[in-house]
């Protein structure tokens, strides 16, 4: 039976942390554990267990429709894998994890950094509570202590505040 935010079950419920937040959408996965969106976080909980992460900390997602795997890259640059066990909450469910993705982007510019490297992210976020920040996100070997590269951070901050109408 697929897990929605109407049939999350009560136990679960309140092993969330949902103080001024709520369930939008639940999905059971294939190993059984169970991932819930709600406007602040993420969640995945096992039967012992919940892991609690603000939608700033999540970077990206991607789902691969046929197997239905959805690949979690956080902004650590580590990702998780979550098989999403049923088809039909699956589609609703990951429009979902999306939007609230989206919605904690204000404004994002990529800096190329030449040489032949990856080029890094710089955004402008929101926390769960709605403050802003900046945000870099790039490969583990970015030196933010090269001159070159620090600048092109920097100047890269300024526009994402400046797009937002944020002071330096």
């Amino acid at each position: 039976m697929p897990v929605t935010s109407r049939h999350l079950a009560a136990t679960d419920r309140a092993r969330l942390d949902l103080s001024d937040d709520r369930v939008l959408a639940a999905v059971r996965l294939a190993d059984g554990r169970r991932a819930v969106v709600s406007r602040r976080a993420f969640f995945v909980l096992t039967d012992d267990a919940v892991r609690r992460d603000a939608w700033c900390d999540v970077d990206r997602g991607s789902l691969d429709p046929e197997s239905r795997a959805l690949t979690v890259r956080w902004v650590s640059g580590e990702g998780d894998v979550l098989v999403l066990g049923d088809e039909r909450s699956s589609v609703a469910f990951t429009q979902m994890f999306r939007e609230r993705v989206q919605a904690s982007v204000v404004h994002a510019v990529s800096v190329e950094l030449g040489g032949g490297r990856a080029p890094l992210r710089v955004a402008l976020r929101r926390d769960e509570d709605g403050a802003l920040f900046t945000q870099v996100v790039g490969d583990a070997g970015v030196d933010l202590s090269d001159p070159a590269t620090l600048a092109r951070v920097e100047a890269a901050e300024g526009e994402v505040r400046e797009a937002a109408g944020l002071r330096r």
